[in-house]
C-alpha cells in the first residue's frame, strides 16, 4: 500500500512527496484545522492503530474505522443493476473489506458526494481493480492526490444505472452530491448536504456543520 501523506484531522490523502504546510481542506472555513495544529499521518500507520469495522446497515454493506479517526467517514456498498457502487471513501483500506466486497461482485465505480469524503479514494480504487471515481466537476481543484481513474462529471444529475442516480445539491460544497436509489423502499444518501432532523420530518442545510456556518 503506498506511503502517501494523509492529513490526521479530515483523513484526506495527498499526492507523493514531502507533506505540504497545511492541509488545504482543513484551512477551508467549513472544515478547521486540529487545536495541536496540523498532524499528518500515513496508511501503514493507519493499518497499524485502526481497523475497519463492518456491518449490515438497512440493506447495505457499511464501513468504518475503529477507533474512530479523522471526521469518522463511513463508506456505504450500493446494490444496482449492472454492479453495485461504493459510495464515499475512507483514509483506510483493508483486505478484509475488500474481501467483503468482492464476496458481493465487487463494484464497477466509486463515487463521492464532496470532498470530506475523499479520504485515500485513490487506494481505494487501486485495491478494487482500477475502478472509476466519479466526483463532481465543481469540486475539481479540491482534489489532492490526482489519478486518471478519477472522473468528473457535470451538471446536476448523472444516472448511473436504472436504479441509481447522482444528484448535485451544491450548498456545503458547490460540487455537493447525493446518491439517490431506487432499489426496494429507496434511499436518498446525502453526504453532508442536507441533514435529517431526529424527528424525520425536518432537514437542515449549512455551509460548514462543525464550525455552524448556515
Amino acid at each position: 500500500m503506498t506511503t502517501h501523506t494523509i492529513c490526521a484531522t479530515c483523513g484526506t490523502q495527498y499526492a507523493g512527496g514531502p507533506p505540504p504546510n497545511g492541509c488545504a481542506i482543513c484551512n477551508d472555513e467549513r472544515q478547521y484545522v486540529g487545536w495541536d495544529g496540523q498532524r499528518w499521518t500515513d496508511h501503514d500507520t493507519l493499518r497499524r492503530q485502526h481497523s475497519l469495522r463492518i456491518e449490515e446497515d438497512d440493506g447495505l454493506l457499511a464501513f468504518g474505522m475503529t477507533p474512530g479517526f479523522a471526521i469518522d467517514q463511513r463508506a456505504l456498498l450500493v446494490p444496482s443493476v449492472g454492479g453495485s457502487i461504493l459510495w464515499e471513501c475512507l483514509p483506510l483500506v483493508t483486505d478484509d473489506a475488500v474481501a467483503a466486497i468482492q464476496a458481493r461482485g465487487g463494484v464497477r465505480a466509486i463515487a463521492i458526494s464532496h470532498p470530506h469524503f475523499y479520504g485515500a479514494m485513490v487506494d481505494w480504487s487501486e485495491a478494487l481493480g482500477g475502478v472509476p471515481i466519479l466526483t463532481h466537476e465543481a469540486d475539481r481543484h479540491w482534489v489532492q492526490r490526482p489519478s486518471p481513474a478519477i472522473e468528473h462529471w457535470s451538471g446536476d444529475r448523472l444516472a448511473l444505472a436504472p436504479d441509481v442516480t447522482l444528484i448535485r445539491c451544491g450548498g456545503h460544497f458547490e460540487g455537493s452530491t447525493a446518491l439517490l436509489s431506487h432499489r426496494g423502499k429507496g434511499a436518498l444518501l446525502s453526504g453532508d448536504a442536507l441533514q435529517v432532523g431526529l424527528d424525520r420530518r425536518h432537514v437542515s442545510f449549512m455551509y460548514s456543520y462543525p464550525n455552524l456556518i448556515p
